[in-house]
């Protein structure tokens, strides 16, 4: 009977960017398996260990910062402003978005009191500097925002309790152009991230109802937008036509860079450029 790896040497070998081919080994009894461990995990941290001394020398910033960099850049050259607004947010905000007791995404919350929280997502903030910047600028009003957001979910594959998010809205737009502009805005960031196949889905969402999701062809969820007017505006006193989406960078990163896990480009203790630290 094939031997295959222990959950311990399988862990460790997935760590260090161990490929399918190699945690798919099996062998022909547990003696000729942990030799092979032995050499495959000293030859993976030396490679490791290289790319550390690369980073130092050369790169000296993880991807998700470079990604950061990278899509403000593209964005800000496509005429939208970039904001930054409070980490902390206010309850009353996220009952504008329709967010009170009973709705899904409320379990989710980090509440700091029963006032205020650490924030879900960035739309609420955007939407109340919105309402200003339509008074003042002339339309399109073209802003975004990247940022920490944070949410009770277990750490996986895909999931993580902290992880950073890019919305960006285009509001004051005439309403016949809203449904090309939404795909020529995911394509922009998409492809500035290193994407090159995706597919556009239609959605239900919990908070802005039909959405246009953003896919890859593994079914990775990489961003959601919505075009309005919406129901949700009702509540912000906005009538413009817009289109926003959100995009949560981890995932770009991790589909961008082939990454296994959304732990491994997140923000960590453990792991520096996706490069493990425990070598």
């Amino acid at each position: 009977m094939a031997v295959t790896w222990s959950d311990i040497q399988y862990n460790r070998l997935l760590e260090l960017g161990a490929g399918g081919e190699e945690l798919a080994r099996r062998f022909s009894d547990s003696l000729e398996k942990n030799r092979a461990f032995q050499k495959l995990e000293q030859e993976l941290s030396k490679q490791q260990r290289r790319r550390l001394q690369d980073f130092q020398e050369k790169k000296r910033r993880g991807g998700l910062i470079r990604m950061e960099e990278s899509l403000a850049r593209i964005l800000v050259e496509e005429g939208f402003s970039q904001v930054s607004t409070p980490i902390i947010m206010s309850k009353g905000l996220l009952a504008r978005m329709g967010i009170e007791e009973g709705h899904p995404l409320n379990e989710q919350i980090f509440w700091l009191d029963q006032k205020k929280c650490l924030r879900p997502m960035l739309a609420p903030h955007l939407y109340y500097v919105l309402i200003d910047l339509l008074r003042l600028w002339k339309k399109p009003v073209r802003i975004f925002e990247i940022g920490p957001c944070f949410r009770k979910e277990s750490q996986g594959g895909r999931h993580s309790p902290e992880f950073t998010m890019l919305n960006l809205v285009e509001m004051g737009l005439e309403q016949e152009l809203c449904k090309t502009r939404i795909r020529e805005l995911a394509d922009l960031v998409v492809k500035g991230a290193g994407i090159e196949e995706y597919a556009l889905e239609t959605e239900e969402s919990d908070v802005y109802g039909e959405t246009l999701d953003i896919v890859t062809g593994e079914g990775l969820e990489l961003g959601s937008g919505a075009v309005g007017p919406h129901p949700l505006d009702k509540a912000w006193k906005v009538s413009e036509p817009w289109v926003g989406i959100g995009f949560g960078l981890e995932r770009l990163l991790m589909a961008g860079e082939g990454a296994a896990s959304l732990a491994r480009v997140g923000r960590s203790l453990s792991y520096l450029d996706g490069i493990r630290l425990n070598l």
